[in-house]
């Protein structure tokens, strides 16, 4: 279902961002980091997406401070993208 907005116009959602490569290091990291520690680490980034509350991140490695730099939404988007392959 599309959002509206207090217009009660459809709103589009429009984030796409060619900074990939930079945002595939730093999940790559944060990945290894959570691995490293024990942690599911599927798990523990979808965590972090869906709630957006840092504790889900380890700090070993300076993950933490890390996932922080990448924009939730355009992380999604990329997600997104990558998965249906457009």
């Amino acid at each position: 279902m599309p959002a509206i907005n207090k217009n009660g116009k459809t709103q589009t959602f429009a984030a796409y961002h060619d900074g990939n490569d930079e945002m595939k290091e730093i999940l790559g990291t944060v990945y290894a980091a959570l691995s490293e520690k024990g942690y599911n680490p599927v798990n523990q980034i979808v965590g972090y997406l869906l709630s957006e509350d840092p504790t889900y991140i380890t700090n070993h490695k300076n993950a933490r401070a890390l996932i922080r730099h990448i924009d939730r939404d355009e992380l999604l988007n990329a997600l997104v993208r990558n998965y249906l392959g457009v």
